[in-house]
């Protein structure tokens, strides 16, 4: 990807979400552009305006830490943007070479028996290895029956971004649709930042950008966040509906991959329906699950 192109995009789309009010400026009268103007930035960053116009062009090469801070800053990027801008930063220096642990690929990547005998410990909830761009790498019962619909359509290659933007299945398992679409391009985008050179992103990006407008179009928003811990809804088509909380846990054994586990509160209906869910893909490990009935409650 182009690192200068991805640089520019990212500073300009940060600058102009940042309104003069929300940075304690005057807002004026006769502003030309959405958000700050770049003299402005410069100036909250304490750096010339020439030099952050040379930033802006996409030329991070040679920035200092300190000037970096300075920038994210002024722009108020939270913890997932200023990471992104130092991940790009690194790759304008030719440092992350050199620096970022090798990541596996989808296609040569197998789990290690004990991972996979930690996956099928856990009994109670959805369990699976993803990659940063979103592969599902391994997976517990309970998963391989949660995601049935991810995988039913050989198309999608057990890859969650294919499934959200080009099955239309995903629709209707994930009732809050666009919130569920933001937050996987911004995984992507964010992976981005952290492996420019990974050619199966690459490849990734570039049929979901031809196939599909929704994705498109938040991809060239730059938006990146951190996908740790929340609250998810989704609609199984055997079970119902599901309010799940995640865990997304880095493994330090293998740099780039995310253990997630999904859990249900105790007590609610939706703990009941992963319950049923369990009690299906016991003895099916194969095929779409049949409706199961859920008890009121």
């Amino acid at each position: 990807m182009d690192n200068q192109a991805e640089v520019r995009e990212f500073l300009t789309s940060r600058r102009a979400k940042i309104t003069p009010e929300r940075a304690g400026l005057p807002s004026g009268s006769r502003r030309r552009v959405p958000g700050l103007r770049r003299s402005e930035v410069a100036a909250l960053a304490d750096v010339s305006v020439e030099y952050y116009a040379k930033l802006e062009r996409g030329n991070l090469a040679g920035a200092s830490p300190a000037v970096l801070e300075s920038v994210a800053r002024a722009l108020q990027l939270d913890d997932a943007e200023r990471a992104h801008l130092l991940n790009l930063a690194q790759a304008a220096d030719g440092s992350d070479v050199l620096t970022r642990p090798r990541r596996r690929t989808a296609r040569s990547w197998t789990p290690h028996r004990s991972l996979q005998w930690v996956l099928d410990a856990v009994t109670a909830g959805p369990a699976f290895v993803r990659n940063g761009r979103m592969d599902v790498l391994a997976a517990n019962r309970l998963a391989r029956a949660f995601y049935a619909d991810l995988y039913a359509t050989a198309g999608n290659q057990a890859n969650l971004a294919r499934f959200q933007f080009l099955d239309p299945a995903s629709r209707r398992f994930y009732p809050d649709w666009d919130q569920a679409a933001d937050m996987a391009v911004a995984i992507l985008r964010t992976e981005a930042g952290r492996s420019p050179h990974d050619k199966d992103l690459h490849d990734l990006v570039g049929e979901l950008s031809t196939r599909s407008d929704a994705f498109r179009t938040r991809w060239g928003a730059h938006n990146v966040r951190h996908h740790g811990t929340g609250t998810k809804r989704f609609h199984h088509h055997g079970v119902g509906d599901l309010t799940l909380a995640y865990e997304g846990l880095e493994m330090a054994a293998e740099p780039g991959l995310t253990l997630t586990v999904y859990t249900a509160e105790p007590g609610s209906p939706s703990e009941e329906g992963l319950r049923l869910l369990a009690s299906w893909a016991a003895t099916q490990e194969a095929g779409p699950p049949v409706s199961v009935r859920r008890g009121a409650g």
